[in-house]
């Protein structure tokens, strides 16, 4: 899945030529069976642009891996929604994504990389933990789709699994029933036994929130939402350390419904913070843009950037300005996009802003303060 260090690690492998293709794919078949012959002709574009500029043995090579994975069924197979493939000459790197992409291909001096922050800067993502004493789950998703990921190997799985010999024997009567109930903390007898369940539980929650938040919640860097029985969800909210943790979370089974109902109870939770944030940003671009502190003009706004001026940057999604901004003076030079080594504005204007400390955000269009695709608000 689609983590923080994505564009970072995209920016490491930027040898040009930098070539970017993304796609929309499909989960099922008969529809997935089309998604390799478009990719094959979205490669053929990248060959074309890169005719221009490079001998066919040069361009052989740069196409090699993209010819490869267009080659390779068991990926076309577990498809999700979209993809993107960044190739160079030394490097090439896939991300399926759970969003469909418009089909792209942009041959440049740097990766092309608005779609993958689109996604990543997007305020409706999220992850949730499916929490019971009988097992972990974990899942990632966004308004539209959600997906259960695999746990990484340091994550433990089952309380048994974390406990190991440690583990008081017999323990809890949850985690030995199905039905909407299992996995509760559930207690029975008195005394001593009935306090080493209890510290059996907390200790199986404490190694889960320690593994999810090194292994899973740092790496993607999304809220994460605890998906429990209520009385599984309060201990666990208790003795978490995980700063990514939200206090609201599906009070239910997450073993007992269907993954699109377990979405439907997510987004409840998620939708009025994401509306919140885009309404909130782009009233303060408002307020500043009338004190003298925001700007929706191209040219200004890359000059600011460049000057380290640029506190937040709303971009709209979808959009492309082809041509190149200088990342020292942020002049502009206009240029064809379609033209090897030409990359979008837009673009470089994001990975400018980030380079001086700023925040970029990729907006719908319909939440956008303004008609230039861009709205900065500046530091000073």
């Amino acid at each position: 899945m689609l983590g923080v260090d994505a564009l970072a690690e995209l920016a490491a492998m930027g040898q040009p030529p930098c070539l970017s293709l993304y796609q929309p794919t499909h989960r099922r078949h008969p529809e997935n069976q089309q998604d390799p012959i478009r990719f094959a002709n979205l490669v053929e574009e990248l060959r074309a642009s890169l005719s221009q500029n490079y001998p066919a043995d040069k361009i052989a090579s740069f196409l090699e891996p993209f010819e490869a994975l267009g080659r390779d069924h068991a990926f076309w197979n577990h498809a999700l929604d979209g993809l993107a493939a960044f190739g160079g000459p030394t490097s090439f790197r896939v991300f399926r994504l759970q969003r469909p992409v418009p089909e792209l291909v942009v041959v440049a001096d740097t990766f092309h990389t608005k779609p993958l922050r689109r996604l990543l800067q997007s305020t409706d993502r999220y992850q949730i933990l499916g929490l019971s004493l009988a097992k972990i789950r974990l899942f990632e998703g966004n308004r539209d789709t959600l997906d259960e990921i695999d746990l990484a190997p340091g994550v433990p799985r089952t309380i048994t699994e974390a406990l190991g010999d440690e583990l008081t024997e017999p323990h809890l009567s949850g985690a030995s029933y199905g039905g909407a109930r299992a996995g509760v903390v559930s207690y029975h007898g008195h005394g001593g036994r009935k306090d080493e369940a209890k510290i059996d539980a907390e200790r199986f929650f404490r190694a889960v929130d320690r593994a999810v938040l090194e292994h899973h919640s740092r790496p993607s860097g999304l809220p994460l939402m605890v998906a429990a029985l209520s009385e599984n969800h309060h201990l666990f909210l208790q003795i978490s350390h995980n700063p990514f943790v939200m206090a609201d979370g599906p009070l239910i089974n997450p073993d007992a419904i269907p993954i699109e109902e377990l979405r439907e109870a997510a987004w409840a939770v998620v939708e009025p913070q994401y509306q919140a944030r885009l309404a909130a940003r782009a009233e303060e671009f408002t307020l500043a843009q009338s004190r003298g502190l925001g700007s929706s003009d191209l040219q200004e706004v890359a000059e600011a950037a460049a000057a380290g001026r640029v506190a937040t940057v709303l971009l709209e999604s979808g959009r492309q300005i082809p041509g190149h901004i200088d990342g020292s003076t942020g002049r502009i030079e206009a240029a064809d996009l379609n033209h090897p080594e030409v990359d979008d504005l837009l673009d470089d204007l994001a990975e400018l802003v980030e380079k001086m400390g700023g925040e970029v955000l990729v907006v719908p269009p319909e939440r956008m303060p303004g008609e230039t695709g861009l709205a900065a608000t500046y530091r000073y």
